[in-house]
């Protein structure tokens, strides 16, 4: 099998409402994506997603952010030629000319290598999690995520998440400390005791020191865990030192070698694990291996995602042990098709046929062929803005 042709395309979603985070806007972009078909000679078309965001990247710049533009350029410019005739059954070695092709461009490169697996996965019929190591779960607990917004909204909202069957509540802070230590007060007073709570930072906090009198004054409302209060390894590890919270990188974890610096340091305890910010499935089973060597644990955390790159989050979910943690991408829901009230619903619609299964906080991995997902073109036709 030889690839022949590389497609790309931008869709925009409707949003439920804006998402938005201590650092940056990222609520502007959301569901404002790259979809990718990547085409054969045997005419089997693999599908991909880049929900990238020029928002968001690593500590200091290390890993840029990419817009949809950008995805859209390398692809088409750079990364097309290259791939032309290829097998796509050689995901490694295709890796390795991306990476000889471009540094970086890790969002670029994951929708290529989420087409290659579907592709993979459809000419072998059987699900990508058999081509990541076999069905380790079938149902994944989702967490419902409430980005920055006033506090009786977030409390209103996450009531009805738990009334969807949601059992962990993400809390965006890192703006307005008086606003973050009231939020997690009047959350935990809302929602009881076995409710899950945890708080994301998103590098919101300065300097380590107000990272740690702040999350002091959280402490004692049950805090699971707090991702990413501040930037950079070293600071992370001084607040790892100063509270009882574990901490969760996520803006500092991004490659296998990342997880390496973690450890070093001991600068957190979870990992926010992404299919795309390594560069794909195959680089993510490689940072999870680490993850499980290194004795942390992880969710896969996500950037709001459409239903194809959604499918990729529920197949990686499915096939690695070391995701325990509750995870954060949507419950995709279909207009008219709703299955939650607010739970996980970041979008108004979304462009595949099918919106996998939601019961009681629990997301069910798909099990067709390769991601086990087909585009409902009429959709991706009305949203399509390039």
């Amino acid at each position: 099998m030889k690839i022949t042709q590389i497609e790309v395309l931008r869709v925009a979603l409707p949003l439920r409402r804006p998402h938005r985070m201590a650092t940056g806007r990222a609520d502007v972009a959301l569901g404002k994506y790259v979809l990718v078909k990547v085409k054969t000679d045997e005419g089997i078309v693999g599908l991909g997603e880049a929900p990238a965001l020029k928002e968001w990247g690593g500590d200091y710049g290390m890993y840029f952010g990419e817009s949809a533009e950008t995805v859209m350029h390398m692809i088409r410019d750079n990364f097309a030629p290259v791939l032309e005739g290829a097998d796509p059954f050689r995901i490694e070695y295709i890796h390795t000319l991306l990476d000889q092709c471009a540094k970086g461009h890790f969002y670029a490169k994951a929708a290529i290598d989420f087409a290659l697996y579907d592709i993979v996965g459809k000419a072998l019929d059987t699900p990508v999690y058999n081509l990541l190591g076999g069905l380790y779960r079938e149902k994944i607990p989702m967490a419902h995520s409430l980005g920055i917004m006033p506090v009786k909204d977030a409390v209103d909202e996450a009531l009805q998440a738990v009334d969807d069957g949601i059992k962990t509540i993400k809390l965006k802070i890192g703006k307005d400390p008086e606003r973050d230590v009231a939020l997690v007060r009047e959350m935990r007073a809302a929602v009881g005791p076995k409710i899950a709570i945890t708080v994301d930072g998103n590098e919101g906090y300065v300097h380590a020191s107000d990272a740690i009198r702040h999350l002091k004054k959280i402490e004692q409302y049950d805090v699971l865990f707090c991702e990413q209060p501040v930037a950079g390894l070293e600071a992370m590890a001084r607040v790892a030192r100063g509270v009882s919270i574990p901490l969760m990188a996520d803006e500092s974890a991004w490659t296998p070698q990342d997880i390496l610096r973690i450890l070093e340091k001991r600068a957190a305890e979870v990992i926010s694990l992404y299919p795309t910010k390594p560069g794909g499935l195959f680089r993510a089973k490689q940072v999870a291996a680490v993850i499980e060597a290194g004795g942390l644990t992880c969710n896969v955390n996500g950037s709001a995602e459409l239903g194809v790159a959604n499918a990729v989050n529920l197949h990686l979910s499915a096939s690695t042990k070391i995701v325990s943690q509750a995870c954060v991408y949507p419950v995709t829901s279909l207009s008219g098709r709703e299955q939650t009230k607010v739970a996980g619903r970041f979008y108004l619609d979304d462009i595949i046929t099918e919106p996998f299964k939601y019961e009681d906080g629990y997301l069910y991995v798909p099990h067709g062929p390769g991601l086990g997902v087909e585009l409902d073109e009429e959709k991706v036709s009305r949203y399509r803005i390039a």
